[in-house]
Parts: structure tokens; sequence; C-alpha cells
């Protein structure tokens, strides 16, 4: 078991952001000697969880993985169970929509629309982004228990724009309003000029592990349609959760 978590800690250091690492890279961020992350990494590598660019002394996260992923996600019974709720929504607002699960720090996409073409490329899409400063990720935030919320803090929150929230108390005062008024609104907090709202996804017994969003310029999404797309985005994610089981 400590060999597992050592071989999961490897692959922990790769990142949308750090897509190839070397061997120094990931003996820095584990803290592991040297010989240690070598024979780990050929471990990783021989089953094909790594791949390594020989040219470069550099590895990447290997299709293996991606394989298991595909598996894992077809699996899940939100990505089956959302969908025809997704579709509706997507078709009544004219906006992209997105489905994320909360791992602890990021909304990591599972499901998303394509929208309006020009909704699209405004929003630059995005595969996983930190639930602090997006629609999605503070409307699973904000109903998580305050150890997870003072963990997130603690790990320190990244400015993306003028408007992204970095102070800690700052951000606790948005979650109490989020789950006081039962959604979450990102002005700009990631990506300038784009404009989401987002609502809860319980699952079973109640606990939100998920959130789910629409997204738009915001001259599209005016802000004076807010509070009325609310109601139709927490409908939606209200009906997700009904299918996942769970029952108000």
């Amino acid at each position: 078991m400590k060999s597992l978590g050592k071989l999961v800690k490897v692959l922990e250091c790769f990142s949308t952001d750090d897509r190839a690492l070397s061997l120094s890279d990931i003996c820095a961020r584990t803290g592991f000697p040297r010989s240690t992350t070598h024979r780990l990494m050929a471990s990783l590598r021989d089953v094909g969880f790594l791949d390594q660019d020989r040219e470069r002394d550099a590895y990447r996260l290997g299709l293996k993985l991606f394989e298991l992923g595909s598996v894992a996600l077809s699996n899940l019974d939100i990505h089956r169970e959302a969908y025809p709720f997704v579709d509706a929504l997507e078709r009544m607002t004219g906006h992209i929509v997105t489905v994320a699960i909360f791992d602890g720090f990021r909304a990591v996409v599972i499901r998303r629309t394509e929208g309006g073409s020009e909704a699209a490329t405004k929003s630059n899409l995005i595969e996983n982004a930190p639930a602090h400063c997006t629609s999605v990720g503070k409307a699973s935030l904000a109903f998580q228990p305050a150890e997870v919320i003072d963990r997130l803090i603690e790990r320190g929150l990244e400015r993306f724009t003028e408007a992204t929230i970095t102070d800690g108390e700052a951000l606790r005062q948005e979650l109490t309003g989020i789950r006081e008024r039962g959604y979450a609104v990102d002005e700009g907090e990631h990506q300038p000029g784009l404009r989401c709202i987002g609502a809860p996804i319980r699952g079973q017994h109640g606990k939100v592990f998920a959130g789910l969003s629409i997204s738009g310029p915001s001259w599209q999404l005016k802000k004076e349609n807010v509070e009325e797309l609310a109601k139709v985005v927490t409908y939606h994610a209200d009906r997700i959760s009904r299918a996942l089981g769970y029952v108000s």
C-alpha cells in the first residue's frame, strides 16, 4: 500500500499546466530520492501509465490512463443520468452547459455542450478549473464541510482575473451567500468577460458532489437575466439529483 501511495503521488504531479515533467521535476515535487523516483517512473512507464520522450528526458501521462478514465467516466451514474437534462437546458437557454464533479479542489468537467458557436469560442473550453472561481465549482464548494473549505483556502486562492476572489474570508462570505440563494454566479472570475450560473447536484444521500452550470459572454448572458436563468439552472440540477436517487 505504501508503494501504491508513492505511485499515485508521482501521477498527481502532472496537470493540464504541467503536461511534461523531467525526473528532477518529479523528485522536487514528491520529495522522493532520485533512485526511488526513477524506479517508480520506470514501473509506471512499463504498464503504460507514463510515456517517456527519451530525447528530451521528459515524461507525460500515458494513454493507458485515458483508456481507464474513459471506462470510469462511462460507468458514472451522473454521466448517464444527466444527459437528457443537460440537453434540455441547452435548448432552453442557448448557452453552454457544463456538468463537473468536485474533487476537493477543482471542478472536473465530465460533460459539456457546445452552446452557440460564439459562446463556445469565448469560453475557451476548459476540462477542469479551480473551485473558487467558477460557478460550477463554487456551487459545489459552498455545500462542503468547513474543513474542506478551509483546506482549499489554505492551499491558496490563485488569481486568474481582476475579479477572482483571493481572500479566504471573502470567499467564505461568498459561499454563505450561495448556500442562502441556492446558486452561484461567476462574474468573469476565471475568464474575463464570461458570466456563468451554477447550481449544486446532490447524490442519493443528499451530499453535494457535483455542479451544473450555463455560461456565455457577459453581453449575451446579461446580468439582469441572471435571477430568472438561475431558477432554470437550479431546476435542472434538482432534476439530475432526483434522477440519481436524491429525495428532498
